[in-house]
């Protein structure tokens, strides 16, 4: 094993992150004060490694792909994965956080009408102007304070950060953060991504117009907690680990893309798919249903099928284990069509 590497891609958590050095000084930041650490790691990662029958092998990198998955911690840059749909883009981010002990992975799914916002905090404007009506048929506990000082109080009882913001706060160790499905976004949610990924930092307006009065305001991060804000800044101490998956299906302007480390995906072959199946259906699987993964693995040039429709046919083939071998190779067949040619 290569010394440098600091994630190794086998499945056993280690302490390696703590042998990280310090990063480039072009990507050094110095976001203050410390957070305290971050939430365990979640059902959602622990289901995607099939965890629950200790085969973290799901996922396997192989040694270009370490290469590049370490490069991105080493350089704090974020790294675009691009492939086909299942083959493991979202799982690599799980994997890192598990075997490194970074916490949960934060999780921003992109669809047509996200906006850079929508990763970094929202403000819920209408529930705090609600409230501030309602208080205001109520006695005061204090009368003297004025109602713009009571209202300035409680304006962190309306923010919450985003999956973006929250990887952004100043942690001793970086949070792993999935931007999942980023060529779903429309034309300019990558360009409005650069700044917040480059300068490692974002203001909040809300909190920015009160920071003389107010220079600390509490706010709820993505994992449900309350962190403080400082001048209505956010800036990291650790740079996040970000994933930005991308099923190819669009092209990325070159800033961004100068920007990150670019890894690609194989197909998975039929060792990646095996332990895959022993993962979430056991040891002896993938023996067992040998001929449906080498059904999914015969395709046309061109073709393009998702790992979860060959775990879909296996889990419905083992169904229907009383019927004859025909109707379960037709029912395997029917749900591993070419995704490309439902279209």
């Amino acid at each position: 094993m290569n010394e440098w590497l600091i994630y190794r891609g086998t499945g056993r958590p280690h302490e390696g992150i703590d042998r990280l050095p310090g990063p480039p000084p072009w990507r050094n930041f110095d976001g203050h004060p410390l957070v305290s650490p971050p939430a365990p790691i979640d059902t959602a990662s622990t289901r995607r490694l099939g965890l629950q029958q200790d085969l973290a092998e799901q996922y396997r990198p192989s040694p270009t792909e370490l290469e590049l998955i370490n490069a991105a911690l080493y350089l704090r840059r974020p790294l675009l994965v691009t492939g086909e749909p299942g083959s493991g883009k979202s799982t690599l981010a799980h994997a890192v956080a598990h075997e490194l002990g970074l916490g949960r992975v934060l999780r921003w799914p992109i669809v047509s009408r996200t906006v850079l916002r929508d990763g970094l905090y929202q403000y819920d404007a209408l529930a705090r102007l609600q409230d501030l009506q309602l208080s205001r048929t109520a006695p005061r506990p204090d009368p003297d304070q004025p109602d713009d000082e009571s209202a300035a109080d409680d304006i962190g009882r309306y923010i919450r950060l985003g999956p973006l913001g929250t990887a952004l706060l100043p942690a001793a160790k970086p949070r792993v953060l999935l931007v999942d499905e980023l060529d779903k976004s429309d034309i300019d949610l990558p360009n409005d991504l650069l700044n917040a990924l480059e300068e490692g930092e974002f203001a909040i307006p809300e909190l920015e117009r009160i920071a003389d009065r107010h220079p600390e305001v509490e706010v709820q991060d993505d994992d449900g907690g309350r962190v403080t804000v400082h001048g209505g800044r956010v800036r990291c101490r650790a740079f996040p680990f970000v994933v930005l998956t991308s099923n190819g299906e669009r092209d990325f302007p070159a800033p961004l893309l100068r920007r990150c480390i670019h890894l690609r995906l194989s197909t998975p072959d039929e060792e990646r798919l095996a332990a895959m199946v022993r993962a979430h259906f056991g040891p002896e699987a993938a023996e067992h249903h040998a001929p449906i993964i080498q059904q999914f693995l015969d395709r046309r040039p061109g073709e393009q099928r998702s790992a979860d429709q060959l775990l879909n046919a296996i889990y419905l083939t083992q169904q229907a284990k009383d019927e004859d071998l025909g109707t379960r190779e037709r029912l395997a067949d029917e749900l591993m069509q070419p995704l490309n040619r439902m279209r």
